[in-house]
């Protein structure tokens, strides 16, 4: 029975949409999110599954281009002169960084 609708999403098409859903960040960003925090957080293992845990609950959390948005604001805020002036007072900048620390609590809550 299992086989028989797994073969049906197939033919149907919904499991690469769904696929594509579950895994709609790239390798290399999760990856980027793994080591960063197993260098703030120890490299070992038990990091290595909290880590990976982690990015996975963002994901699920967080659309990947929210999560890129909210990078790319807070790497700005960590610059100087006139221009990163607009990224730490903006509303619309602090918004998106807070939907990233919420992600972040979340996963934190469940992974560590």
């Amino acid at each position: 029975m299992i086989a028989r609708l797994a073969l049906l999403a197939l033919a149907t098409g919904a499991a690469p949409a769904w696929a594509q859903a579950v895994n709609d960040y790239p390798t290399n960003a999760r990856t980027e999110y793994v080591f960063a925090c197993m260098a703030t957080n120890g490299q070992t293992r038990d990091m290595l599954d909290r880590c990976s845990c982690a990015i996975d609950q963002i994901a699920e959390v967080l659309p990947y281009d929210d999560y890129v948005s909210a990078e790319t604001v807070l790497r700005m805020q960590q610059t100087t002169g006139e221009r990163s002036g607009m990224f730490r007072g903006m509303p619309q900048m602090t918004e998106i960084i807070a939907h990233l620390k919420r992600a972040e609590a979340e996963a934190e809550i469940l992974c560590f």
